[in-house]
């Protein structure tokens, strides 16, 4: 189907989204978050984690790298945990790929969904596909946009 491209004009727009795009996720899913500071990653997290139906709330892992969120009970949908991870910190080059590997995040992919703030270029080799998700804000406002696609 190709990219697609969103307008989201508010936090609540961006949460929306989210669940909307929860409902095409399976445990084994992996989504990579690309956008800048501000743009929306963790506010559409939170909808992907309400539309998964999982416990506890959701914040930016940045001082964690990633934080487990348990299945809850989802009406209509199989109990899928989710792992949500900000990979801002592991920066770049070989080490980045040993944090990452020290996260066994390919082990979480078996049974979550596991969703990554900053993670392009990074993150993909843990999954034969992936949903790319890309985030940015209208200049002066606070209108986002968001395009995605499923890689692979």
């Amino acid at each position: 189907m190709g990219e697609q491209t969103i307008e989201l004009p508010t936090v609540e727009d961006t949460e929306a989204f989210g669940r909307r795009l929860a409902a095409e996720l399976r445990a084994g899913d992996l989504v990579v978050l690309d956008g800048p500071l501000g743009a929306g990653k963790t506010a559409l997290t939170r909808g992907i984690a309400v539309g998964l139906g999982v416990e506890g709330r959701v914040t930016s892992p940045t001082f964690v790298i990633a934080r487990e969120h348990r299945p809850g009970s989802p009406e209509g949908r199989e109990p899928v945990g989710l792992v949500h991870v900000d990979a801002y910190r592991l920066g770049d080059g070989p080490n980045a790929l040993d944090e990452l590997d020290a996260l066994d995040l390919d082990t979480d992919l078996t049974d979550t969904v596991v969703v990554v703030e900053w993670g392009g270029g990074l993150v993909e080799q843990l999954a034969e596909r992936h949903l790319r998700v890309r985030l940015r804000r209208d200049p002066g406002t606070d209108v986002r946009r968001a395009s995605w696609e499923w890689i692979g």
